[in-house]
């Protein structure tokens, strides 16, 4: 299958994040900590963004702000991927090439897997869907990585009465249940979204998507009111999410992270030229 110049972009992209990787590598020293690299699969909602698609952030970008010194990350989330299209384009044979020996392989799957109409994307939870999971979690332990499997964060949607609802139906029990089964860490992002999501409430969310009045960005000119994708301010919010959850998973040590408890200034959030 053919890329586009943007999916061409994005894979060269990445690769300086695993040149620097390897440079650090050879370079530190006996008592120092071997560099690792946190691989992440997944959809738009932890992809990079580029500069057409600002304030759209994807939680992939903030993730480094969380991360010591000793851990990089290498971004392969891609839009409008599920855990099949992202198998069958070549992507993940790809970024397997480039995982090593002790690096992290994070999986984030589900938005469109539940696009069942759709038979390049679609899964069913506990069939297609485990399936093609086992594929990542394989696939990384194969070269001596680590995989680790994230449920889907939560869209923003309300009950009537203010109730945050849970919205990726099957997908994350199954996955909940795969991570058992293959003994592979689990970050219950699903769950810990759908929680945050209940203490910010309906009016307080909105400033964690991408809703955006006629006028406020040159990009969306109309307006835009999307419950799927972060502008910084959720981006920043889940990846902090994600780092908490991998020192409580035992997945990092402490010392691995930073800044979880700080505030974290929405201006490092930068988005390319595609």
């Amino acid at each position: 299958m053919s890329l586009t110049r943007r999916q061409t972009a994005a894979a060269l992209a990445a690769l300086p994040l695993a040149l620097a990787t390897g440079t650090a590598a050879a370079a530190h020293g006996p008592g120092r900590p071997r560099p690792r690299t946190l691989h992440i699969a997944g959809d738009s909602t932890a992809a990079q963004k580029y500069a057409d698609a600002a304030p759209e952030t994807g939680w992939g970008m903030a993730l480094p702000f969380f991360l010591g010194r000793t851990l990089t990350v290498a971004n392969h989330a891609m839009n409008g991927r599920s855990s099949k299209s992202f198998i069958d384009e070549g992507r993940l044979a790809a970024l397997l090439e480039r995982v090593r020996e002790g690096d992290l392989l994070l999986i984030q799957f589900g938005h469109n897997d539940e696009k069942t109409d759709d038979p390049a994307r679609g899964t069913d939870p506990y069939t297609t869907y485990q399936d093609c999971l086992r594929q990542y979690v394989r696939g990384a332990r194969s070269r001596r990585a680590r995989p680790v499997l994230l449920t889907p964060v939560e869209r923003r949607r309300f009950a009537a009465d203010g109730t945050a609802k849970p919205s990726h139906g099957e997908y994350p029990a199954a996955m909940r249940a795969l991570a058992a089964e293959e003994r592979v860490p689990l970050l219950d992002l699903q769950a810990l979204t759908l929680a945050r999501w209940q203490e910010l409430g309906p009016d307080g969310t909105s400033a964690y998507f991408n809703w955006l009045e006629p006028g406020e960005s040159p990009n969306y000119p109309d307006g835009r009111q999307d419950n799927t994708h972060f502008q910084p301010r959720g981006a920043v919010e889940v990846a902090r999410l994600v780092a908490r959850a991998l020192v409580a998973g035992r997945v990092l040590a402490p010392r691995d992270v930073r800044r979880t408890d700080s505030a974290i200034p929405l201006e490092w959030i930068t988005w390319p030229q595609a």
